[in-house]
């Protein structure tokens, strides 16, 4: 009997492990070994030609240092435009997310079927409506000249706030959706008992509601901010030669121009930063439920 239980206690303590090995062996086969072969590639020397390009691992770190060198405007473009789109969606999401989860009522879940509807429509497709929306006889730009709202050059197109219009249209469901759901959590009785306790309700909401949503607030920025920082479609088809982002560049030297390791070292370091970041906005922001 004692041998029964104790085979079954140990059973029972390695299910958990043996239940997560699919998605251990999916994760090294579709991530890490990826990984591993890019790491390789950005350390290699491409000693073959545009048509057949050959990888030679020679341990080549001047594709890191040039990376700094020739591209630090386009990553300093990249995170800027990244940061007030994630910004503005934030500013946009949040509210939006409040009056889904305690103002909709009964369509809560026609709103929340809205906020998803766009992903219905390819990335693609959704960048190039905006490309239309914004052109120069588009609504848009004839409803500013009417308010005589400046712009620059006149046009919205090919510059950089239609850049950050895309992106902060593009992944705005990435920020309300988390949100929703820490507002949802939240127990309403204790809104209610802060105002019993005379608290005004911005009070009740800066004291209860927005401390109990930061979890949802942090994983929607960088939801957000992570692909905005990555994407290269907007910055394409919205914007101008001047408004490049470090996704135009690693796409650009991937497909068209082939030089692998240096795409390669591109992307490592816009990881690398990416990571660096979320480290220290984890630091900064980081409540007992994120910890």
């Amino acid at each position: 009997m004692r041998g029964t239980a104790t085979g079954g206690a140990k059973r029972s303590r390695s299910a958990p492990y043996l239940l997560g090995l699919p998605a251990l062996a999916y994760l090294g086969i579709f991530f890490v070994i990826p990984l591993v072969t890019l790491l390789k590639m950005s350390l290699s020397t491409n000693v073959g030609s545009v048509y057949e390009p050959t990888m030679v691992l020679d341990w080549h770190w001047a594709n890191y240092s040039d990376a700094f060198s020739s591209y630090g405007a386009q990553f300093s473009r990249s995170f800027l435009y990244a940061g007030i789109a994630t910004v503005l969606a934030l500013l946009l999401g949040y509210p939006l997310a409040y009056v889904i989860a305690f103002r909709a009522g009964r369509y809560k879940n026609l709103l929340l079927g809205l906020v998803i509807l766009p992903f219905f429509v390819t990335f693609l497709v959704r960048t190039l409506a905006w490309k239309t929306i914004l052109s120069d006889t588009g609504w848009v730009v004839s409803l500013f000249d009417l308010l005589h709202v400046p712009m620059p050059d006149g046009r919205l197109l090919s510059t950089s706030w239609a850049v950050v219009f895309g992106l902060t249209y593009n992944f705005l469901p990435f920020m309300v959706l988390p949100i929703y759901v820490s507002l949802e959590k939240i127990e309403l009785s204790l809104v209610d008992a802060a105002k019993d306790l005379y608290s005004a309700p911005w009070r009740a909401f800066r004291a209860v509601v927005l401390p109990l949503s930061l979890p949802g607030v942090f994983a929607g920025t960088l939801l957000t901010f992570i692909p905005a920082a990555g994407d290269f479609i907007n910055a394409q088809y919205l914007g101008s030669a001047q408004n490049a982002m470090i996704g135009t560049v690693i796409q650009k030297q991937f497909i068209v121009v082939k030089d692998y390791p240096a795409a390669a070292a591109l992307s490592f370091v816009l990881m690398a930063m990416i990571l660096v970041g979320v480290l220290v906005y984890a630091r900064v922001l980081g409540t007992e439920e994120l910890t």
